[in-house]
């Protein structure tokens, strides 16, 4: 059976039309992908962004007790050097029913005597206080945000406050003695 020929073109340029639409419409397609592409592609980061993707930390100048801040991806991490005394107060309160958000020591700290998180409130992105020896720490034995009052523990849990989440524990190995990479 053949097909009926459309509406106004005589038979012979029913083919001719279709492959113009076609070829047309792949033109246009290329032509806009080839456009785009520059746009799509600057939203890759930067080699220089690359490159610092991730950094080596050297723990062994940290004394116990000690707590430091290093930078990554432009953001605060806060390494803890933890005493047995703080270690022990953290494992205390896994099982605390007034935990915001539950999670155990263990599964935030790869080696007990060393805690690495971002250091950034989980609520609106202040930089808690608690670095420092004369900074305010929370009565838990951690950070203090002093823009709306979260507190954390020493396992970086957060306790009270309107901050939703724990602070975010980055992703890290321990790649010799005394040598951590975080990222």
């Amino acid at each position: 059976m053949a097909s009926e020929p459309r509406q106004g073109l005589p038979e012979r340029d029913v083919p001719r039309r279709d492959f113009l639409v076609v070829a047309s419409s792949a033109y246009v397609a290329v032509g806009a992908a080839a456009a785009l592409w520059p746009a799509i592609d600057s939203m890759n980061p930067a080699a220089d962004v690359r490159a610092v993707a991730a950094v080596d930390v050297d723990l062994r100048p940290i004394r116990l007790g000690q707590r430091i801040t290093v930078l990554w991806r432009g953001r605060p991490l806060f390494i803890a050097h933890r005493t047995e005394q703080e270690i022990e107060r953290a494992r205390a309160d896994d099982s605390d029913p007034g935990l915001i958000e539950p999670a155990r020591d263990a599964a935030r700290a790869k080696r007990p005597e060393w805690l690495i998180v971002v250091g950034i409130c989980t609520h609106l992105g202040c930089v808690p206080l608690g670095q420092a020896m004369h900074d305010q720490k929370s009565e838990y034995g951690g950070w203090f945000c002093p823009c709306h009052g979260s507190k954390y523990d020493s396992s970086g849990r957060v306790r009270r406050g309107p901050a939703p989440r724990n602070l975010e524990v980055p992703p890290y190995q321990f790649v010799g003695e005394g040598m951590v990479r975080i990222g």
